[in-house]
């Protein structure tokens, strides 16, 4: 399958600078969730930017009803 990596860094809010899975998203999320998080593209531009991709940051965004 081809990866279509241009047009995902179009779409891809990640702001780590130094990520090398940007646009890569199989990669991303493969990587993510091995470390129990989730990637950036789940989470608003602003908690985004907190670098929390926990679950738990998740679920307390699902409730005040932010995502």
């Amino acid at each position: 399958m081809e990866c279509k990596k241009e047009s995902n860094l179009e779409r891809c809010n990640c702001s780590y600078e130094p990520c090398s899975r940007k646009g890569v998203c199989c990669d991303c999320i493969k990587y993510h969730v091995k470390m129990r998080q989730l990637p950036a593209c789940v989470f608003p531009d602003d908690a985004e930017r907190t670098y929390d991709r926990s679950f738990d940051h998740f679920a307390r965004l699902v409730q005040a009803k932010r995502i």
